[in-house]
């Protein structure tokens, strides 16, 4: 570890992003006891939507997941993206190694990314890209004034309130290819399906998913 690190650790001490505990300088984010009792879904786990052939998840959203969570998208928490990407990082390794041609992720629309500075999805797949040698692509677009899902209510007023919000950059860089969408939480799968559905409609050949975190 760098000398200024140690200071930095020193002065300004890490917390674990899961319970908030103080941990020693040069620890990981997450605390052993954290580590020990995180909600990991199993190793068969998966999804599948109207659109998007399957969807693994690292954790389930719940407990002390959902408030990291809650803080890493509206409390600017960015740092929580390292540790928060190495586990989307290790469930893609585990469980979709092989099965996708570009990573990407589902964008926020241009007005919410500059009001929260940042865009979770995008944090979570770039840390993640780093952990597996993969460069992120950007391939989707939301346009603005899309209501936020969390605040739609039922499955089928998400689908209604998602319809048509995203469009493919480029399609000739989507055509015959294998897509694979990182997110940070999937509820009913609305979302996923409608950005599936559009990268479909463009000439992708398949879209899966990856999320942090998922409802049981």
């Amino acid at each position: 570890m760098k000398i200024l690190d140690y200071i930095l650790d020193l002065v300004y001490p890490t917390r674990c992003v899961l319970c908030r505990r103080f941990l020693p300088p040069g620890r990981p984010s997450i605390c052993p006891a954290c580590q020990g009792r995180m909600p990991q879904t199993e190793e068969g786990f998966g999804r599948k939507g109207d659109f998007f052939s399957r969807c693994v998840s690292a954790l389930y959203y719940e407990g002390d997941v959902r408030e990291a969570i809650q803080r890493f998208k509206f409390q600017g928490a960015q740092a929580y993206a390292v540790p928060f990407g190495e586990l989307v990082a290790q469930v893609i390794y585990e469980r979709m190694e092989g099965e996708y041609d570009i990573l990407s992720w589902v964008p926020l629309d241009a007005g919410r990314r500059r009001s929260r500075g940042y865009d979770q999805a995008e944090l979570l797949a770039r840390n993640a890209g780093r952990r597996l040698r993969r460069e992120p692509v950007r391939v989707l677009k939301k346009r603005r004034g899309v209501r936020p899902q969390s605040n739609t209510g039922a499955p089928e007023k998400r689908r209604a309130n998602i319809a048509g919000a995203y469009r493919v950059i480029d399609p000739a860089a989507v055509a015959g290819k294998r897509i694979l969408l990182v997110d940070d939480i999937v509820t009913t799968g609305s979302t996923l399906s409608e950005c599936a559905k559009t990268l479909l409609l463009a000439g992708a050949e398949d879209v899966r998913c990856a999320t942090l975190a998922t409802t049981r």
